[in-house]
């Protein structure tokens, strides 16, 4: 994967409305000097607003999908030398860090959100209220797509998937279902998808959920990584942050807050700024809806016996897969 730091011009249509911007500076605190990490940088809506909160602060801004770099780096040039935007996953900022020679940083951000951009684009597969390719890839210069994915899989290795990354108590039905659909050639687009989640579910909504939600969740998580991604970016933010630093994640759905919440538990690394998650505002969930499921959890890093002056690498960890439902 290219992680070239990129500078581009102010034409890139990006659309992502950054969620809950006053308690994610409230968490960090920008400060004079101080270097900042947004490791989501979507459309530089977080970046920009720990630049304007302190003039002196810099910011080094990563994404994984090529379109957020664009979009984040054209909106961030006006801040100069304070601002950097770099195409990498979580698991290729460590590395960037090392090669430009940055051991420590003072804060850390990751929205974990997928950008309303990503969603409303037809072509990335990730939404089935309008057809496109079932690819789903944040990242789409690498990777397996959700079709190469379902290819890959044995039915009963997709039920696991679909179980455990989107909590689908269906999973069997779901994943026979759209087995056959492969078989039958009938298994190309999102709206394949859909139909064939829908024969085995039945079309009600649960809970207020389409029917597909759990399944096109589950995938696009496999498919790239998601919960692997979050477990680096918990490890990088013990290893690099000064001590008082702050690491500021933002999830969307219960599986990874869980294990945010687990990481931030560890009374000897992390010292939590709130015992439970902040939330959107009445009036933010009001005027983004994107904002309604958003949770945020903020913790400093302590100074302790295991702290070391010089990071260790590690690598991506693997997330089981646990049993099938019904």
């Amino acid at each position: 994967m290219s992680m070239l730091a990129h500078r581009l011009d102010e034409s890139i249509m990006f659309e992502h409305k950054p969620v809950m911007l006053e308690p994610v500076i409230a968490a960090l605190a920008p400060k004079p000097r101080c270097i900042y990490i947004d490791a989501t940088a979507g459309g530089g809506g977080h970046s920009a607003a720990i630049l304007e909160a302190c003039s002196e602060a810099n910011v080094i801004a990563f994404d994984r999908d090529l379109e957020a770099v664009q979009a984040a780096s054209a909106k961030l040039a006006k801040y100069g030398h304070r601002a950097e935007v770099v195409h990498a996953s979580f698991a290729g900022i460590y590395e960037w860090l090392k090669q430009r020679n940055i051991s420590r940083v003072d804060g850390l951000l990751a929205d974990l959100g997928v950008s309303s951009h990503q969603i409303d684009s037809a072509e990335r597969g990730m939404s089935f209220r309008m057809e496109g390719p079932l690819d789903m890839r944040m990242d789409t210069s690498e990777g397996q797509t959700a079709l190469e994915l379902i290819e890959s899989l044995s039915q009963d290795e997709l039920a696991d998937v679909i179980y455990q990354f989107g909590e689908e108590r269906r999973s069997r039905r779901v994943a026979r279902c759209i087995k056959q659909a492969l078989d039958l050639d009938e298994l190309h687009t999102t709206l394949d998808l859909r139909r064939a989640i829908v024969r085995a579910v039945g079309p009600q909504r649960t809970g207020g959920l389409d029917p597909a939600t759990r399944t096109f969740q589950a995938l696009r998580i496999a498919v790239n990584g998601e919960l692997e991604q979050l477990k680096v970016i918990l490890a990088l933010a013990e290893e690099i942050l000064m001590p008082d630093g702050t690491a500021v994640i933002m999830s969307f759905h219960s599986l990874e807050d869980r294990l945010v919440k687990r990481a931030f538990a560890e009374k000897s690394v992390w010292q939590r700024l709130s015992t439970k998650p902040v939330i959107a505002s009445p009036q933010e969930q009001q005027e983004n809806p994107r904002s309604r499921s958003a949770k945020l959890r903020a913790a400093q890093r302590r100074m302790g016996d295991e702290f070391s002056p010089e990071p260790p690498s590690y690598g991506a960890q693997v997330v089981s897969l646990g049993r099938r439902g019904r």
